[in-house]
């Protein structure tokens, strides 16, 4: 799960942009150029951490000397009250990297919190919990890695590293088959073409029309297993719509390679956490 901070940085240094385009009038006004403080990371409620290297080097963007102390890592498991972090340096710059710092740690905390109650509901079953491209735009890289974080899957980064042939494709293309004809024409032989379906009937005809991948979407359970069953490993399966943790694990009961869910980057719950100065 390394980072690669070539992205990292632009995204954080256009977060720090839109929060003081034009600098920060209060801790100019307020505070001295040259004070130092000490803060501690505190959590304030139980889950699960992600994005502390991240956090970090916003900091560091405005003060290049500041001192952090991480008492966990990306992963652990924390409890409310748990110092996640210790920190010490230039005011003007901790205070000016505080809420922008705060913001990304929370969110990434709050998606792979999310991500672990999948992965623990589906721990020793053969099903994988995935993200979907609903993340929140510009930060995706983020986004995604927070799941990682939390011991999920990623799917697709985006629109150019793979191909799903979703609903709207098959009724303006004229139907899976040719939809998965014209994939199988363009793309290269490296790239897996996956197909969504709605129904056993459609599940047949991707099958047969040579799908890597098929999507079970918005089915019953019974559905999907009677669709696994037909699949019988000629092509991966992925459920997918209206997945919650309390269906997960019925739904990997069914056999389902692949459990898909926009609702880990999409509507997820910052995690609470505090910067305290001492």
């Amino acid at each position: 799960m390394t980072l690669d901070m070539t992205i990292v940085d632009d995204i954080i240094k256009r977060a720090l942009k839109e929060d003081m385009p034009m600098g920060d009038i209060t801790t100019d006004s307020t505070v001295g150029p040259d004070e130092i403080s000490s803060a501690r990371l505190v959590a304030k409620e139980d889950g699960v951490i992600a994005g502390l290297e991240i956090f970090k080097r916003v900091f560091s963007f405005l003060d290049p000397q500041i001192y952090t102390e991480n008492y966990v890592v990306d992963g652990d498991r924390i409890k409310a009250g748990d110092i996640i972090m210790r920190l010490s340096g230039n005011s003007r710059a901790m205070l000016k990297a505080e809420r922008t710092a705060l913001n990304i740690l929370q969110r990434m905390s709050g998606i792979a919190t999310a991500t672990r109650k999948f992965a623990d509901i589906l721990e020793g079953t053969s099903s994988k919990i995935v993200d979907t491209r609903k993340t929140c735009p510009g930060i995706r890289y983020l986004d995604k890695y927070a799941v990682r974080v939390g011991g999920g899957t990623n799917h697709r980064f985006c629109l150019s590293d793979g191909v799903l042939i979703k609903d709207n494709h098959i009724k303006a293309a004229g139907g899976i088959t040719e939809a998965v004809k014209r994939a199988r024409k363009a793309v290269p032989h490296t790239i897996r073409i996956e197909v969504e379906t709605e129904s056993i009937e459609q599940v047949k005809e991707a099958l047969a029309a040579g799908a890597d991948i098929i999507m079970l979407d918005n089915m019953s359970t019974e559905a999907m297993k009677e669709a696994v069953d037909f699949i019988n490993g000629r092509a991966l399966t992925e459920a997918s719509g209206n997945i919650t943790v309390e269906r997960a694990l019925e739904i990997a009961r069914t056999g389902v390679d692949l459990i898909s869910s926009g609702s880990l980057t999409h509507s997820v719950k910052a995690l609470d956490i505090s910067l305290r100065f001492e």
